[in-house]
């Protein structure tokens, strides 16, 4: 049992609240590529994602794993982007350092989701069953490209100057 659930359903909770916050996110996405704040969406991706983070900790574990690691940089990201976005509220520089730990928060996410549907998805495991074949590199490197890209036209278009509440 985990905080009174069982393990089954804690995953599905833990699950359920990266999928929203994977989905959200490229909504909140699309919204810094064309300098739309979508305050709703922000809002639940931001939480959904912290979610993510925290939920991941609740797991048992003996000693501190890779996921840990990953988990506590999304945390910091999150942070950061909450800062950003409520406590600095967009001014000046702030627009930017929210749209590049927003879109980071992101995409660690999505790179856990790719790690896990390696691990999990039957034809995805037989292509590489330790996570270093070059199936799994080659997806995680196409995922790392078409991030970066996306953090930086986010960090072009979304700032403060031309930013519209939608």
């Amino acid at each position: 049992m985990i905080f009174g659930m069982t393990t089954a359903t804690y995953t599905f909770v833990h699950v359920l609240l990266s999928l929203v916050g994977i989905g959200s996110g490229f909504i909140v996405l699309y919204g810094l590529l064309t300098a739309k704040r979508l305050d709703g969406w922000t809002g639940l991706f931001l939480a959904t994602t912290v979610a993510t983070s925290v939920t991941a900790f609740g797991f048992p574990f003996d000693h501190l794993l890779p996921s840990h690691k990953v988990g506590i940089v999304s945390l910091v990201l999150l942070g950061v982007a909450i800062s950003a976005r409520y406590v600095f509220h967009l001014a000046g520089a702030w627009s930017r350092v929210y749209a590049i730990s927003a879109v980071l928060a992101l995409y660690l996410n999505v790179f856990v989701a790719v790690a896990q549907a390696f691990m999990k998805v039957p034809a995805l495991k037989a292509l590489a069953p330790t996570q270093k074949e070059p199936p799994f590199l080659i997806a995680q490197l196409v995922v790392l490209t078409l991030f970066v890209v996306l953090t930086i036209f986010a960090a072009i278009k979304f700032h403060a100057e031309s930013v519209r509440t939608a």
